[in-house]
């Protein structure tokens, strides 16, 4: 496989990516490879992200975007904290709560979607806007306070919520470690996977083709929702506590990982493998910096230049590959 095979695939900018932030952190911030790579803040980060940029992701190949789930992660916190904690019901039932009050914004927001010309984007703002003001306003009203304790049963910690590995890293990198293999098998092995790319690419003629356009739309904003209210939920068992504002700043992080994994925002582009490794590169650059001698406050900086060199990196591999299948469909 020559180089510029490897260089059409969606998961290059991501590889190049992840290359550059390790030799910049070597050569400029001294960093000790091996005490990174040991390090679990930064892995534990990923997979906090990496579960919601995983269906996040096939929602943009599919041409849509959800920053709803900005505040889905502290609903799906709240709901177990307050049904476990303050109410003191059986785990299962905040478990249930948690997914179902994520399945419930999912089919608002792709219902909408298929229903109105209204862009995803203003659909999901509205939506986030809103999810802010009913859990803050839920929390004051049902429990008197914006922070609510819980007491997880073992196996609940064991399965949700737990540090595993000498106690470091969290056992919810497991779950996206299952979960990117689920999404990798649907996205490149299944039917379901080529209508995602279609519909990215012309949403009237995948519809024209017969592929199942609106049903496929509200299922994609149903993962979106529910993995980023689970991953609250998991947050809220593991620390025996939830907050309402917990997991807001995750809206941009997820995102910026999705598009450095080699998604383009408009669609019809991207790969699970560079997705998982966009949220790899995302979290060294956030975490990993505090094992360089570098200013924390750089890091910003260094994920503005990481997002405007993928994305410039992403529409060029986009249209080498395109001009590749072109050629070869003519030859």
């Amino acid at each position: 496989m020559d180089i510029m095979t490897i260089l059409r695939r969606p998961a290059a900018a991501s590889v190049i990516s992840l290359i550059g932030v390790l030799l910049f952190y070597i050569v400029f911030g001294g960093v000790d490879l091996g005490k990174l790579s040991g390090a679990a803040s930064w892995v534990n980060y990923a997979a906090r992200i990496g579960i919601v940029a995983l269906p996040v992701a096939l929602l943009m190949i599919s041409g849509e975007i959800d920053i709803s789930i900005g505040a889905m992660i502290p609903a799906g916190a709240m709901t177990t904290a307050i049904i476990a904690g303050h109410y003191e019901l059986p785990m299962i039932f905040a478990i249930l709560g948690a997914l179902t009050i994520g399945v419930v914004v999912g089919l608002f927001n792709g219902i909408l979607a298929v229903r109105t010309s209204v862009p995803t984007l203003i659909i999901t703002l509205g939506t986030l806007v809103a999810m802010q003001g009913i859990v803050l306003a839920g929390s004051k009203l049902l429990t008197g306070g914006a922070s609510v304790p819980l007491t997880a049963p073992g196996w609940a910690k064991t399965i949700f919520g737990d540090f595993i590995w000498g106690g470091s890293h969290q056992v919810v990198i497991i779950w996206w470690l299952i979960l990117a293999v689920v999404f990798w098998f649907i996205m490149h092995q299944s039917k379901y996977g080529n209508w995602i790319f279609a519909m990215g690419g012309d949403k009237v003629s995948a519809r024209n083709a017969g592929i199942p356009v609106d049903r496929i739309t509200i299922l994609l904003f149903v993962g979106t929702a529910t993995a980023a209210s689970f991953v609250g939920m998991c947050h809220a068992i593991l620390f025996n506590s939830a907050q309402v504002s917990g997991g807001m700043n995750d809206i941009f992080n997820i995102i910026v990982s999705v598009v450095v994994g080699g998604v383009l925002l408009t669609g019809g582009f991207g790969s699970i493998v560079g997705v998982f490794i966009g949220t790899l590169t995302f979290a060294i650059v956030i975490k990993g910096i505090d094992f360089t001698s570098i200013d924390r406050n750089w890091a910003n900086l260094i994920i503005g230049v990481m997002l405007l060199l993928a994305v410039g990196m992403n529409e060029t591999f986009r249209k080498k590959a395109m001009t590749a299948a072109t050629k070869k469909k003519k030859g």
